[in-house]
C-alpha cells in the first residue's frame, strides 16, 4: 500500500509523511484524513490525519508570529479523544468512506477552500475533494477537522506565550472561551496537556488559570 499522505495541490508538507503500514502486513489500522487548502486564510493551508487506534497527526502553514517561517509547517502527534474518534469513524461510514462524487457542483456557493477527505484501510484507498458538500455527514465532518485545527492553533499558541510572553495567556484563552461558548471550539481534550501545564503554573496570573480550568471542565478533562 503506498503513502497515505496529507497532501495539498497548492503546498506540499515534505516534513511530515503519514505513511500507512504495506497491505502485506495486514494490520493496518483504518484511517481518515482532511486537507484544506485556503489561500489567504490562517492557516492557508492545514491537514489532520487520524486513525482507529487513536493515532492523529496535524501539519499547518499558520503563522506563528508575522515573521514565522512559512517553509517550516507546524506538526504535532495527539491522541484523538475516543468520543471524537468515535464519530469521525461513524460519520465516514455514513458517508460511504467517499466513495463517488460529494461536491455540490453549485456555481452560486462561494469558495471555502477546496478540502479533500480520504479513507484507507487494508481494502479501500478512496478520496473526494470539494468546495461544499450538501452530504449531511460530509458537512458535519467538516465542520468537526475545521473545529479541530482551531483548537489545535489554540493549543500552539498557549505554548508559545507560556515560553515566551505569559502575560498573553490570558487573553488567548479568554478567546478560547468565547469560542467555546459559540461551539466554535473542536474537542478540547486534545491540548488538555497544554492546560493543566498553564493551570500548575503558579507563575501564571490567577485569571488565565482559571479560564484554562474552566476550559478543561467544560471538556470534562478537568486536571486530577
Amino acid at each position: 500500500m503506498g503513502d497515505f499522505r496529507i497532501r495539498s495541490r497548492l503546498l506540499i508538507f515534505p516534513v511530515l509523511s503519514l505513511i500507512l503500514s504495506a497491505q502485506a502486513q495486514q494490520n493496518v489500522a483504518p484511517a481518515v484524513a482532511f486537507n484544506c487548502d485556503f489561500p489567504g486564510s490562517d492557516p492557508a493551508h492545514y491537514g489532520i490525519l487520524v486513525s482507529t487506534d487513536g493515532h492523529a497527526s496535524y501539519i499547518s502553514d499558520g503563522k506563528l508570529t508575522p515573521d514565522s517561517d512559512p517553509s517550516e509547517p507546524f506538526t504535532i502527534d495527539f491522541t484523538m479523544p475516543q468520543a471524537t474518534l468515535a464519530r469521525i469513524f461513524d460519520l465516514t461510514r455514513k458517508a460511504h468512506y467517499f466513495e463517488g462524487e460529494i461536491d455540490s457542483k453549485k456555481k452560486n456557493i462561494a469558495s471555502t477552500g477546496e478540502k479533500t477527505l480520504m479513507y484507507k484501510d487494508g481494502q479501500k484507498n478512496t478520496s473526494a475533494t470539494y468546495n461544499y458538500s450538501a452530504v449531511p455527514a460530509v458537512q458535519e465532518l467538516t465542520t468537526l477537522f475545521q473545529n479541530l485545527s482551531i483548537i489545535l492553533e489554540y493549543g500552539r499558541r498557549l505554548e508559545y506565550d507560556h515560553r515566551y510572553q505569559k502575560l498573553a495567556l490570558d487573553e488567548e484563552l479568554k478567546q478560547m472561551d468565547e469560542g467555546s461558548t459559540r461551539g466554535e471550539l473542536g474537542d478540547v481534550a486534545v491540548i488538555a496537556p497544554m492546560l493543566k501545564k498553564i493551570i500548575d503554573d503558579p507563575s501564571v496570573v490567577n485569571a488565565a488559570r482559571a479560564r484554562a480550568q474552566r476550559l478543561l471542565d467544560h471538556a470534562g478533562a478537568g486536571s486530577k
